[in-house]
């Protein structure tokens, strides 16, 4: 092989030394990898940097959302506080009316307002002097169970009466 046959096969790398620029001949195939190694590198770091915008935008995301939970249960607290007998309706009625960014002062005005205009949201503790609340159901017996329940179904199937029947199916209900 002669001298001009191999430098073909060689390229100019230029590499820069403290005395100044000195040429340096490199196999083309190196330099070939070298500059797809460097491509890919580029690449990958735009991958990265794109990643990183996505990750940052969802941590912005994720940290607006953390900022709107902590502000309805704050709300929810001061409601339960002033004495919200229908919880659910006040919380949604309040966050209709709070301003975007609202801060606790905005809580407390809110609150207090929605108890003004909306006092039926608000009850009454009952005292020890009020009167129960009435019952809606019978009390349940449990006395004189199973013999009563039996003697009054054998007198429903022996005499067919309707009466008889209702009054069977009446202690069975409250037994059971």
């Amino acid at each position: 092989m002669s001298a001009l046959e191999t430098r073909e096969d060689l390229s100019e790398d230029k590499v820069e030394q403290e005395d100044g620029d000195n040429v340096r001949l490199v196999p083309v195939g190196e330099s070939i990898r070298y500059r797809k190694r460097a491509q890919s590198a580029e690449r990958r770091t735009e991958e990265l940097a794109g990643e990183l915008a996505e990750a940052r935008a969802e941590t912005v995301r994720l940290a607006d959302e953390l900022k709107n939970m902590q502000q309805g249960q704050e709300l929810t607290r001061r409601l339960v506080a002033a004495g919200a007998r229908d919880l659910d309706a006040a919380v949604l009625i309040a966050e209709a009316r709070l301003p975007a960014g609202a801060n606790k002062t905005d809580l407390d005005g809110v609150v207090e307002q929605l108890k003004r205009e909306k006092q039926y949201l608000f009850g009454q503790m009952p005292s020890a002097g009020a009167p129960a609340p009435i019952r809606t159901s019978p009390a349940k017996e449990h006395r004189g169970g199973a013999g009563t329940i039996e003697r009054a179904a054998k007198r429903a199937a022996g005499t067919g009466s309707r009466a008889d029947l209702q009054e069977y199916m009446r202690k069975r209900r409250s037994i059971v």
